[in-house]
């Protein structure tokens, strides 16, 4: 069974991102909501993920720092990060993908999006 974390201050924008992930084909999947990028880092340490699936905008800790460490760290750099912002844009979006970001996505975020980003993960079945 896939672990996957979604990071997340708004409750909603939560709810909609696991659905969408269960529309693309993860629907057998555990899922860990958390509501910012501090609690999302401190999951992961613990217990490892298959995929994260991050905001930008966050409070205490948001997405683009949460990205930067788990691509610093060797323990974590395998994950797959996926960001779901509205506030992105082309410079964002490249800078993001620098540090390891799988794909950035816009919000609202879709399933046939969510399917296009998983397809690029390597040995990915969902």
């Amino acid at each position: 069974m896939k672990k996957i974390v979604v990071a997340d201050d708004s409750s909603t924008a939560r709810m909609f991102i696991v659905r969408c992930l269960q529309i693309a084909g993860l629907d057998d999947a555990e899922f860990i909501k958390v509501e910012n990028g501090k609690e999302a880092l401190d999951y992961l340490r613990e217990n490892g993920a298959d995929l994260l699936v991050t905001d930008l905008s966050m409070p205490v800790m948001g997405g683009v720092e949460l990205v930067k460490r788990i691509s610093a760290s060797p323990k974590l750099n395998c994950i797959p990060v996926i960001v779901v912002s509205s506030a992105s844009n082309q410079a964002r979006e490249e800078e993001l993908k620098a540090l390891g970001a799988l794909a950035v996505l816009g919000k609202p975020v879709s399933p046939p999006d969510i399917m296009d980003a998983l397809e690029k993960i390597e040995d990915w079945e969902g």
